[in-house]
């Protein structure tokens, strides 16, 4: 399995948010959480050529604001050969089309 440094940027974000959480975890605990992704899975780097991808999708898929973050996701993915997404938003990424699998989950309580 693998995640990206965006993803792991996002977890830190979300799960120490007051505004989203009534008991957000500490930084302390996110980053516990973040080491042990970094340790567990592959971890695909993001750069230039993830860059230059996700300038042809946002040209090709139309998206702004908050969506460029899920089409870097998904250029991530492209350039390193990964196809399958497990999320709980899967509305936010059916605009990729036949270029990603979605692994489809509830979304948590």
């Amino acid at each position: 399995m693998r995640v990206s440094r965006q993803l792991m940027r996002e977890y830190l974000s979300t799960v120490t948010c007051p505004q989203v959480w009534s008991d957000p975890l500490s930084m302390t605990e996110a980053l516990n959480d973040v080491a042990w992704l970094g340790a567990t899975f592959e971890v695909l780097e993001d750069g230039p050529h993830v860059t230059d991808m996700l300038a042809a999708l946002c040209r090709e898929v139309p998206v702004a604001g908050k969506q460029v973050r899920d089409a870097n996701i998904v250029a991530t993915m492209l350039v390193h050969g990964e196809r399958r997404l497990l999320t709980f938003n899967d509305s936010d990424f059916r605009r990729y089309g036949e270029r990603i699998e979605l692994i489809e989950t509830e979304t948590p309580p």
